[in-house]
């Protein structure tokens, strides 16, 4: 039998995840405008595993994968912190052009921003305590371990309340896709890149501002 109120709150928690303004929303939003609604979409999907693997851990307790990320907390933040950087250099210097077509299928450069959102939200331990403070704070996900079903049945459904935000926010963004041009692609280019670099640099210095104190 199916928990609809279980289903809910692991879509509203995967919505809730993806929602904030950050570096793969601006990906998504950038590649929907030059590429189009499936091509932004499936950049998101990156960020949908990276939910869903956190949602795992929380939801069937795995310890070890919890007290390996908190151990290596500072290193992975700095991963995500340089990898931050070097994506907003790239899309800063990057040269669009409108009438480019970007491969559909899984391969080639879909496999490359899809592992880009992928790494960017694995690397963020943040997300995965999230999770944690997410699962423990609701009545019935804190013991989700307890059943794997139970604990099946949200993480599924975190994964597709992440899905959902990444297609609305694709097909939203679509419908102003026949305003573009090589001019506003640039423009969206270097708006977007300067922002992930800022996103990365302020990684860093959260890092290195704990590390000195």
């Amino acid at each position: 039998m199916i928990d609809f109120g279980l289903v809910a709150n692991g879509v509203a928690i995967g919505v809730a995840v993806a929602a904030p303004i950050g570096p793969v929303n601006l990906i998504v939003i950038r590649r929907t405008l030059r590429y189009g609604w499936l091509n932004g979409f499936l950049s998101g999907g990156g960020a949908a595993a990276g939910d869903a693997i956190f949602a795992a851990i929380a939801a069937f307790g795995l310890t070890a994968a919890v007290d390996f990320v908190i151990r290596f907390e500072t290193v992975l933040q700095f991963i995500g912190g340089f990898f931050l950087i070097g994506l907003g250099l790239r899309t800063w210097f990057a040269q669009p052009h409108f009438g480019d077509e970007a491969p559909i299928s899984i391969s080639g450069a879909m496999a490359g921003v899809f592992a880009a959102t992928f790494v960017l939200t694995i690397t963020n331990p943040a997300t995965m305590l999230g999770f944690i403070a997410i699962f423990g704070g609701l009545a019935g996900l804190a013991d989700a371990g307890e059943d794997y079903g139970h604990a099946a049945t949200i993480v599924l459904a975190v994964m597709a309340g992440s899905i959902l935000w990444w297609a609305s926010v694709s097909g939203f963004v679509s419908l102003f896709r026949h305003r573009m041009n090589d001019r506003v692609l640039v423009i969206v280019n270097r708006v977007s890149g300067a922002l992930i670099g800022l996103f990365g640099l302020i990684v860093l210095a959260r890092v290195v501002a704990i590390y000195l104190l």
